[in-house]
């Protein structure tokens, strides 16, 4: 059963953010560009909703923060979510990029990978040089 969902301006603001912006946002960024919109929990719970739905995948950086980033292609798999790709955070200016190149993983019989997270955290190319 497909659940229907109600879009309110807060979830398109918080959806319109998220396209404008390349890489991975962290919730708190989220939070602090729609204070005047959408309290903390709200915003939680539209995040939650768009994770369910196959929108957005969540990030959980090395740093504890909590970042979430549209889906592309890549993270749609016959119409069943994943989220196979690792993410890089840069130390420097602390953003976060999802790296397109899927990666797999080859688990012990017996074993269903149902959720992953791969962060690699370095210098990226542009504090690098």
């Amino acid at each position: 059963m497909t659940v229907k969902r109600r879009n309110t301006k807060t979830k398109l603001q918080v959806l319109e953010l998220l396209e404008k912006h390349a890489q991975p946002m962290a919730q708190a960024e989220l939070e602090r560009l729609l204070k005047e919109e959408a309290d903390r929990v709200t915003i939680y719970r539209i995040l939650r909703s768009f994770c369910a739905d196959g929108k957005v995948h969540k990030i959980i950086g090395d740093d504890g923060k909590t970042y979430f980033a549209l889906c592309k292609e890549t993270c749609a798999n016959h119409h069943h979510h994943t989220d196979h790709h690792v993410h890089f955070r840069c130390t420097k200016c602390d953003t976060v990029e999802c790296l397109e190149d899927e990666i797999h993983i080859s688990l012990p019989k017996g074993y269903h990978m149902e959720q992953s997270n791969y962060v690699i955290s370095g210098t990226c190319s542009k504090c690098h040089a």
